[in-house]
């Protein structure tokens, strides 16, 4: 796959030891699932491929970053990767293991093996020689790789977003961002203030009062809330259904009339709608409704309380926007995440300051000079495993077409020689 060359440094005592390593074929920036799904479709065309992470293990948002009781919010078939379904057993909406076992075996089928511990500290297209130079640093090597084509598949919630809140140095409570969660255990009798109302605002709020601790949960805006499932079927896969048939604004209105059917006028509660439908929401703000699992009946019993926005912080308590104050032992961001592709792909074209594609959905996945992105369609794994397919055939095409070329250049070759003796 790759050749290796070493360049002499003229300092010997240099820190780093220096290396440049030809990649024959795509590199992959992330080994989450839509790494995994790209390269899988990439092995599944017979193109050579190499997968750069950071971490030391794939799927790393998964297995490091979010809490015990996480499962996927969607029925398992708009989840799973292309070309291997969820086995038959697993139950329709996957736990947190089973989904990290799902993407292991993945992995091992399709001979997925990422290079860990491979930080990428620039990317950037050559002009001169038409390549991309990727420069990793791992422990006390740095490397820089070369390849025709690149892949960012590092997706959107590659950074923690932590708000910057008056005060809050001087809390002196624990605080901690949604994604160093685990489980509400540590919490029992405890008062924690959960910031922010998307679904990990939602669950973890709902895992802490399980737990027996007393979450008030922070909601600065309007939010909207979907029951998980509406008469037995899947909400996401109803709104796909009737997508097909209707237009967007009459699905968010039968959504809606559902919805209050089903778990009644939130606003009862300090929950306030958007004047926009969710699905309308989604595809033009990329905000997801909140998928509710059994948090709302806590917040009706009172069991989470729903809190306004934050003035500020003083010590061991909070000052609500509307003068009230609450004493507090812990806080828990769900700030929700950002892409950290501006931090180091050096492109203008393709991704936009944010760290999104420019372009809107369908048309994100491909960049010019055979730059490409993958989980960044703001429709999770389907979204990301649609452009994985995507992304593979188009690389495939170019490779396939070449290798025929060199192939019957060699043939020919061949036959020169032969025929002079």
């Amino acid at each position: 796959m790759e050749n290796l060359f070493r360049f002499a440094d003229n300092n010997n005592e240099d820190f780093f030891s220096r290396r440049c390593i030809w990649v024959n074929g795509p590199i992959i920036v992330g080994a989450g699932p839509s790494g995994l799904a790209t390269a899988a479709c990439l092995r599944e065309q017979g193109v050579p491929f190499l997968v750069l992470e950071k971490e030391d293990c794939i799927a790393s948002l998964w297995q490091k970053r979010t809490y015990d009781r996480l499962k996927l919010h969607l029925p398992k078939q708009f989840c799973q990767l292309p070309k291997v379904p969820f086995p038959e057993d697993f139950p329709e909406y996957p736990t947190k293991k089973q989904f990290i076992q799902y993407l292991e075996s993945y992995s091992q089928r399709f001979e997925i093996s990422p290079k860990f511990n491979e930080c990428v500290q620039s990317a950037r297209y050559d002009e001169t020689s038409g390549l991309w130079r990727v420069k990793t640093v791992s422990a006390r090597t740095e490397v820089e790789y070369i390849c025709r084509w690149l892949v960012v598949a590092t997706g959107e919630n590659a950074e923690s977003v932590m708000p910057d809140i008056d005060g809050l140095a001087e809390f002196g409570g624990e605080v901690i961002h949604a994604s160093d969660y685990k489980s509400g255990e540590k919490y029992r009798g405890k008062k924690v203030l959960v910031v922010g109302c998307g679904n990990s605002g939602m669950e973890l709020s709902l895992d802490l009062s399980n737990h027996n601790a007393s979450p008030s949960m922070v909601v600065r805006s309007s939010v909207h809330v979907l029951p998980r499932e509406i008469f037995g079927k899947s909400t996401f896969q109803l709104a796909a259904l009737l997508m097909s048939w209707l237009p967007l604004w009459l699905v968010d209105t039968i959504l809606l009339i559902l919805t209050w059917l089903v778990i009644g006028n939130i606003e009862n509660y300090g929950l306030k709608r958007p004047s926009v439908g969710p699905l309308t929401l989604k595809n033009k703000q990329g905000k997801t409704p909140v998928l509710d699992i059994g948090a709302l009946e806590k917040i009706k019993s009172g069991d989470i309380q729903v809190v306004p926005g934050i003035k500020r912080f003083g010590y061991g308590q909070v000052e609500l926007v509307n003068g009230e104050t609450l004493e507090v032992d812990s806080v828990v961001m769900a700030t929700g995440y950002r892409s950290n592709v501006p931090y180091w792909l050096q492109e203008a074209d393709l991704f936009a300051k944010n760290g999104f594609p420019k372009a809107p959905f369908p048309n994100a996945w491909k960049g010019k000079s055979g730059l490409y992105a993958v989980g960044f369609t703001k429709r999770g794994l389907s979204g990301a495993s649609a452009d994985a397919v995507k992304i593979a055939d188009d690389i495939s095409q170019v490779w396939k077409s070449e290798t025929k070329q060199q192939n019957k250049r060699t043939t020919a070759c061949h036959r020169r020689c032969i025929s002079q003796f």
